[in-house]
């Protein structure tokens, strides 16, 4: 049957907005690892996450219970963008040639564009709650980072983000809507932190990373009582928040009789992976022919390149030892567009997924992924985020897989926000100057120095 239109799409009522979240613990193979204290080398204390998160945050954290409900102050912020359509891309299925359908869970349609703010309603939320006066956090792109500032002004808290030095000079237009918000926002490293202004020194041009901006953000947890550390991917906490998103689409798939072949999305650390993919993960268990495909950047890229081991969430050791896939805590990313997708490692729960051979992983260079994305925006009218487009290149190639072989699948991948603060990005690849990085450009990652 041939599509005449560019898309299709399935919506939801506002009263279908999930009740609970999903914790996807009790259903893996294996209990993760325990978090390691850097102090003393042990497993962390209960009062150890209660000091560095909001203690509802640090309960989740460890959680054993399947499904926690949604407070209704948290359901009803997200009643201002959830449920999020279902869109098929006709078009692009077409320009393709593909027998396969191809269908996204956009994300975009949040106040701030992204998936981000799933999470952080909950922490301000919690944060509020309990009485704390500040939180901190550390943004890459600044989607993260937006949605939190959005969150707390909802709330009534204050909010100081580190942003990566690097995504802080490419990409103003998210500091701008963070400060509209109300946040303070720091280039990470900055002068505002002994471990910012030990890195400057060495390196007055320092880039910044995710870990860098971690690091910053914990030593003024350290310092601060009433300060907590908001977390935007890597947490168990996070990434439960986030289920959210897969709970509807399993609705809206069986709204259409059909069944996920592919479920694919960027990876920087999982938050939208783990949210999209994770509440599919005991139909995988249970023999459902689910391919869950992480799609990272070449520049950085933990799942495909680094190694599962112990390693410290951030560059400077102050915060917990996780297992998980890493490239190393020093290494320090090579200044890409995909601001988000800078981190050293991947959250611990997507690391195990990867190290059980429960998701796969692939890589790609950034001028593939903005041509992947350029193609996509031509075709169906939406312009993806630079982390979006990793996940848009990995779909065309299976969907052209699908060509060769005849398969009629079904691909659904995670838009997890638009691009429209990231057209200086753009910009560059139009006019054929977005390069990709050289090996000469790489700070080789390095597993020394690493704890055991």
């Amino acid at each position: 049957m041939k599509h005449q239109g560019i898309s299709e799409r399935v919506d939801l009522p506002i009263d279908r907005i999930p009740t609970r979240w999903y914790n996807v613990i009790p259903d893996l193979p294996r209990i993760p690892e325990r978090y390691i204290d850097n102090a003393t080398g042990k497993p962390v204390t209960q009062e150890w996450l209660e000091r560095l998160f909001v203690k509802a945050m640090a309960a989740q954290e460890s959680s054993l219970e399947r499904w926690i409900t949604i407070p209704e102050p948290v359901r009803d912020a997200y009643k201002l963008w959830r449920p999020t359509p279902l869109v098929r891309a006709v078009a692009l299925e077409r320009e393709l040639g593909t027998p396969a359908q191809i269908w996204f869970k956009y994300e975009a349609t949040s106040p701030t564009g992204s998936h981000k703010l799933n999470s952080a309603i909950a922490q301000a939320y919690y944060a509020k709650r309990d009485g704390h006066t500040r939180l901190v956090t550390d943004t890459g792109a600044g989607q993260w980072g937006s949605a939190l500032a959005l969150a707390c002004q909802l709330m009534g808290i204050d909010l100081t983000v580190f942003m990566v030095r690097a995504s802080f000079h490419q990409k103003p237009y998210r500091r701008h809507l963070m400060e509209t918000y109300g946040a303070t926002v720091l280039p990470s490293p900055s002068d505002t932190t002994a471990f910012g202004r030990k890195l400057l020194a060495d390196s007055p041009n320092h880039p910044g990373s995710e870990a860098t901006a971690v690091s910053e953000a914990l030593e003024l947890v350290d310092a601060d009582e009433g300060t907590r550390l908001a977390v935007g991917a890597f947490s168990n906490h996070c990434l439960l928040h986030h289920t959210v998103i897969g709970q509807e689409l399993r609705e809206q798939l069986d709204e259409i009789g059909r069944s996920p072949d592919y479920l694919i999305a960027s990876v920087g650390c999982g938050s939208n992976l783990g949210g999209f993919a994770m509440p599919f993960l005991e139909d995988k268990l249970n023999g459902a022919d689910i391919e869950i495909l992480a799609a990272e950047p070449e520049a950085c890229a933990p799942l495909t390149r680094g190694e599962y081991r112990l390693d410290w969430a951030d560059a400077g050791g102050r915060g917990p030892g996780v297992y998980t896939y890493t490239l190393g805590h020093d290494f320090v990313p090579p200044p890409i567009h995909a601001g988000g997708l800078r981190y050293h490692g991947c959250a611990p729960l997507v690391g195990l997924m990867r190290h059980e051979g429960l998701l796969d992983a692939v890589a790609y260079p950034q001028t593939q992924v903005f041509e992947a994305a350029t193609t996509f925006a031509r075709l169906q009218g939406y312009l993806p985020a630079p982390e979006s487009a990793h996940a848009i290149r990995a779909v065309i190639d299976k969907a052209l897989d699908c060509k060769r072989t005849g398969r009629e699948a079904t691909i659904v991948f995670c838009y997890s926000g638009h691009g429209l603060l990231d057209l200086e990005a753009y910009g560059r690849y139009n006019a054929g100057l977005l390069r990709d990085v050289e090996e000469e450009d790489f700070t080789a990652p390095s597993m020394e120095g690493l704890p055991s």
